[in-house]
């Protein structure tokens, strides 16, 4: 129904801003009641999965249900030809740019659903990191193809551009040739980004050593990897260099470790003694996560043998605190019950230092 301001004694341009108010208001007070009744529905739900749903799309519905109000008010407000034009290639252009974001809101609330059933602090959480990096991956994506669609559809709206919109559309891999020359980097580390979604040689959470640091992946981008490193720092590598060089994954297949602890000693060490030793602290440990443990000579020196202490943990970052722990221990008790297992030169200095000590306080004492 078209209203005419004549018969209410009001100028058509306050008219028109009076009814726009109104039409802004009004859509507000249904968005406010909509978003209330969908929250009560949620609050009444027994699963908290529905719960981003909403919280995304609250934003971009309000603004698409503003758009709509103006949209079905705009027959009856005094604009002219000209403005009435202008009107409708405005909401030409901003509707499909709203229906984009919510379109992209829908996308990251499926990712916050996948992140909150993907419990990734469980010890054996190599299922639910496969499906967030997966998801990550292809949400990234999904929002890359959304935004391009809705870029199209805005050309199709302008008839001066509208044959740039239809060529976009419909020559996709073209445009991609005509500018991969000058964007080859970026379109191999799109492309390898994609492939990782698939293949999967890293994921979120895994423990890696790549450009020699040791780190976990804590993010993971469409043409880059985020690497926190164990001393805080942020190593940013490209996607492609995960597909083309080797690193070293710890948490590949899963997330127990078999951690190594190594010592030199003296070919004369009692190994049996020490292996009885080792056992008893792998044991006592709450670190150990109670599968194997084992401790082995693997090399011989010139003046020295190589033991090699193995004890299996949970995860990486347990693993190195179960070595730190029984490398120390290890050390205490060879220090204090079995200083013969040192090397000699070690013993002679160890000797060395306690009979100069000894012959100062007997110094002193004369």
């Amino acid at each position: 129904m078209q209203l005419t301001y004549d018969q209410w004694n009001v100028h058509p341009l306050l008219g028109s801003l009076i009814l726009i108010a109104v039409a802004v208001l009004v859509a507000l007070a249904l968005h406010w009641l909509a978003v209330r009744i969908l929250c009560r529905l949620v609050s009444r739900s027994k699963t908290p999965l529905d719960d981003p749903f909403v919280q995304r799309a609250r934003s971009p519905l309000r603004w698409l249900m503003i758009a709509l109000a103006l949209a079905f008010v705009r027959p009856s407000l005094t604009l002219g030809q000209r403005g009435h034009a202008i009107w409708e290639q405005a909401m030409a252009i901003i509707v499909p740019g709203l229906l984009g974001w919510l379109v992209i809101a829908m996308i990251r609330a499926m990712e916050d659903v996948v992140v909150m059933r993907a419990d990734i602090s469980v010890a054996d959480n190599l299922r639910a990191r496969r499906k967030r990096t997966r998801t990550t991956i292809l949400s990234k994506i999904a929002t890359l193809g959304v935004i391009f669609i809705t870029i199209c559809l805005m050309l199709f709206s302008i008839p001066a551009v509208r044959a740039v919109g239809v060529t976009l559309m419909a020559s996709a891999g073209l445009a991609a040739l005509a500018v991969g020359a000058a964007a080859q980097p970026l379109l191999k580390n799109v492309i390898a980004g994609i492939q990782l979604a698939f293949t999967e040689p890293i994921r979120l959470d895994d423990v890696v050593i790549i450009e020699g640091e040791w780190g976990r992946i804590e993010e993971i981008h469409l043409t880059f990897v985020v690497v926190a490193i164990w001393d805080e720092r942020r190593l940013v590598v490209p996607v492609s260099k995960f597909l083309e060089d080797s690193f070293q994954n710890w948490t590949r297949s899963t997330s127990r470790l078999l951690g190594a602890v190594y010592w030199q000693l003296d070919p004369s060490a009692d190994i049996d003694r020490l292996r009885a030793r080792y056992g008893e602290l792998v044991q006592a440990s709450k670190l150990w996560d109670g599968r194997a443990f084992v401790l082995q000579v693997t090399d011989t020196h010139e003046e020295t043998i190589e033991v090699r202490g193995l004890a299996t943990a949970r995860d990486a970052g347990t693993a190195f605190d179960l070595r730190c722990e029984l490398r120390e221990k290890l050390l205490a008790f060879i220090r204090e019950e079995m200083p013969e297992a040192l090397p000699r030169r070690r013993q002679m200095v160890v000797e060395g230092a306690r009979a100069e000590r000894l012959s100062s306080s007997r110094r002193g004492e004369g």
